[in-house]
């Protein structure tokens, strides 16, 4: 495993997935991407997303217009930038990319020769299966590169 890819949304368990996918790839000595996907501009546009490490101010209230995509791209760059600088690593690499969020994780890690996918379960059950398809679902499926699952599901959650 010479090579790691971390998948990273904006739900709060990311900074649970950056840190263990790190320590996971830190010490094989692996290269580390963190990756953002943007493909559904309604997603930020929402009241109650929660950003994590300090990210907040944003996200505006009223629905995004398709030509403040590069304002999404450069949040999620910084996003991921405040993301490195919390996992204390100078050599991490990181990468913005717009697109199905399956499709787009999976093709990123194919160009950059992925040994590992890293990327979280929500658990958000019914919801996430209806709403998003599970993305990590999606990966798993399509995916020929192994992939670890960190789960993310809070203790206190009822099933």
């Amino acid at each position: 495993m010479k090579n790691v890819l971390i998948a990273l949304d904006y739900d709060p368990t990311a900074e649970k997935i950056a840190q263990t996918g790190y320590e996971f790839a830190k010490p094989l000595n692996a290269r580390i991407t963190l990756l953002h996907v943007i493909s559904n501009e309604v997603y930020y546009s929402s009241r109650i997303y929660s950003p994590i490490m300090g990210f907040t101010g944003f996200t505006p209230a009223e629905p995004l217009e398709s030509e403040r995509t590069e304002y999404l791209k450069e949040a999620a760059e910084n996003y991921l930038q405040k993301s490195k600088d919390h996992l204390g690593d100078l050599n991490i690499n990181t990468i913005v990319r717009e697109g199905d969020f399956a499709d787009t994780i999976i093709q990123t890690a194919v160009e950059i020769g992925a040994d590992v996918i890293v990327l979280g379960s929500h658990s958000k059950r019914w919801l996430e299966k209806i709403v998003m398809g599970s993305v990590t679902e999606q990966v798993m499926k399509s995916s020929t590169i192994p992939i670890l699952i960190i789960p993310t599901r809070k203790e206190d959650e009822d099933d």
